[in-house]
Protein backbone atom coordinates (compact mmCIF):
# COMPACT_ATOMS: atom_id res chain seq x y z
CA UNK A 1 0.00 0.00 0.00
CA UNK A 2 1.57 3.30 -0.96
CA UNK A 3 0.15 6.44 0.68
CA UNK A 4 0.65 10.02 -0.61
CA UNK A 5 0.48 12.96 1.59
CA UNK A 6 0.50 16.74 1.32
CA UNK A 7 1.08 18.97 3.54
CA UNK A 8 1.33 23.14 3.91
CA UNK A 9 -1.57 24.29 2.39
CA UNK A 10 -3.23 27.49 4.11
CA UNK A 11 -4.16 31.08 3.21
CA UNK A 12 -1.69 33.84 2.10
CA UNK A 13 -2.16 37.21 0.43
CA UNK A 14 -1.59 38.03 -3.22
CA UNK A 15 1.96 38.22 -4.31
CA UNK A 16 3.38 35.93 -1.06
CA UNK A 17 4.65 32.56 -0.60
CA UNK A 18 3.57 29.48 0.61
CA UNK A 19 5.47 25.91 0.74
CA UNK A 20 3.71 22.79 0.18
CA UNK A 21 5.54 19.32 1.08
CA UNK A 22 4.89 15.90 0.02
CA UNK A 23 5.42 12.31 1.09
CA UNK A 24 5.16 9.21 -0.87
CA UNK A 25 5.72 5.89 1.64
CA UNK A 26 5.00 2.43 1.55
CA UNK A 27 7.52 -0.61 1.94
CA UNK A 28 10.08 -0.87 -1.09
CA UNK A 29 7.95 2.33 -2.80
CA UNK A 30 10.35 4.54 -5.60
CA UNK A 31 9.16 6.16 -8.33
CA UNK A 32 11.12 7.81 -10.86
CA UNK A 33 8.95 10.82 -10.49
CA UNK A 34 6.25 13.33 -8.39
CA UNK A 35 4.18 15.82 -9.32
CA UNK A 36 1.56 18.60 -8.67
CA UNK A 37 -1.40 19.28 -9.82
CA UNK A 38 -4.30 21.52 -9.04
CA UNK A 39 -7.69 21.90 -9.02
CA UNK A 40 -9.95 25.35 -8.86
CA UNK A 41 -13.30 25.71 -8.89
CA UNK A 42 -15.31 24.77 -11.66
CA UNK A 43 -12.22 23.59 -13.25
CA UNK A 44 -10.69 20.66 -14.72
CA UNK A 45 -7.36 19.39 -12.49
CA UNK A 46 -4.41 20.59 -14.20
CA UNK A 47 -0.59 20.37 -14.26
CA UNK A 48 1.35 22.55 -12.23
CA UNK A 49 5.31 20.90 -11.80
CA UNK A 50 6.88 17.74 -12.13
CA UNK A 51 10.14 16.40 -11.20
CA UNK A 52 11.76 13.86 -12.61
CA UNK A 53 14.71 11.71 -10.95
CA UNK A 54 17.10 9.94 -13.54
CA UNK A 55 20.90 8.71 -12.82
CA UNK A 56 23.25 11.69 -12.70
CA UNK A 57 20.75 14.63 -12.92
CA UNK A 58 17.28 15.26 -12.31
CA UNK A 59 14.12 17.32 -14.43
CA UNK A 60 11.39 20.00 -13.64
CA UNK A 61 8.86 20.67 -15.30
CA UNK A 62 6.36 23.18 -15.25
CA UNK A 63 3.24 24.53 -16.46
CA UNK A 64 3.70 28.31 -18.31
CA UNK A 65 1.16 29.25 -15.81
CA UNK A 66 3.93 28.77 -12.73
CA UNK A 67 7.07 29.36 -14.44
CA UNK A 68 9.27 31.64 -12.80
CA UNK A 69 7.02 31.94 -9.39
CA UNK A 70 6.70 28.30 -8.31
CA UNK A 71 10.19 26.02 -7.48
CA UNK A 72 9.99 22.26 -7.34
CA UNK A 73 12.34 20.04 -5.40
CA UNK A 74 12.84 16.79 -3.69
CA UNK A 75 14.77 13.79 -2.67
CA UNK A 76 14.41 10.88 -4.65
CA UNK A 77 15.52 8.62 -2.32
CA UNK A 78 13.10 10.01 0.29
CA UNK A 79 9.95 10.18 -2.50
CA UNK A 80 10.11 13.56 -0.96
CA UNK A 81 8.71 16.93 -2.66
CA UNK A 82 7.98 20.68 -2.24
CA UNK A 83 6.35 23.33 -4.22
CA UNK A 84 7.66 26.73 -3.03
CA UNK A 85 5.24 29.15 -4.62
CA UNK A 86 6.57 33.27 -4.48
CA UNK A 87 4.62 35.95 -5.71
CA UNK A 88 1.20 34.03 -5.64
CA UNK A 89 -1.73 35.29 -7.46
CA UNK A 90 -5.43 35.07 -6.66
CA UNK A 91 -5.61 32.66 -9.23
CA UNK A 92 -3.45 30.39 -8.05
CA UNK A 93 -6.10 29.58 -5.42
CA UNK A 94 -7.21 25.55 -5.66
CA UNK A 95 -6.87 22.23 -4.36
CA UNK A 96 -3.32 21.55 -4.58
CA UNK A 97 -2.51 17.31 -5.35
CA UNK A 98 0.68 15.72 -5.08
CA UNK A 99 1.17 12.23 -7.39
CA UNK A 100 3.81 9.71 -7.83
CA UNK A 101 4.72 7.04 -9.93
CA UNK A 102 3.61 8.51 -13.82
CA UNK A 103 2.17 6.31 -16.37
CA UNK A 104 4.13 7.83 -18.66
CA UNK A 105 4.08 11.92 -19.05
CA UNK A 106 4.30 13.95 -16.28
CA UNK A 107 2.44 15.96 -17.49
CA UNK A 108 -0.39 13.99 -17.70
CA UNK A 109 -2.65 12.64 -14.66
CA UNK A 110 -2.05 9.34 -15.49
CA UNK A 111 0.14 8.55 -12.02
CA UNK A 112 -0.78 5.89 -9.67
CA UNK A 113 -0.60 7.28 -6.57
CA UNK A 114 -2.48 10.63 -5.96
CA UNK A 115 -2.73 12.44 -2.06
CA UNK A 116 -6.02 13.67 -0.37
CA UNK A 117 -5.21 16.90 -1.71
CA UNK A 118 -4.28 20.91 0.53
CA UNK A 119 -6.27 24.11 -0.13
CA UNK A 120 -4.10 26.96 -1.19
CA UNK A 121 -6.38 30.33 -0.95
CA UNK A 122 -4.92 33.49 -2.47
CA UNK A 123 -6.60 36.71 -1.18
CA UNK A 124 -6.16 39.95 -3.22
Amino acid sequence: QVQVVESGGGLAQAGGSLRLSCVASGRTFSSSAMGWFRQAPGKEREFVAAIRWRSGSDSTYYADSVKGRFTMSGANAKNKVYLHMNSLKSEDTAIYYCAANPSGSVFNDDYDYWGQGTQVTVSS
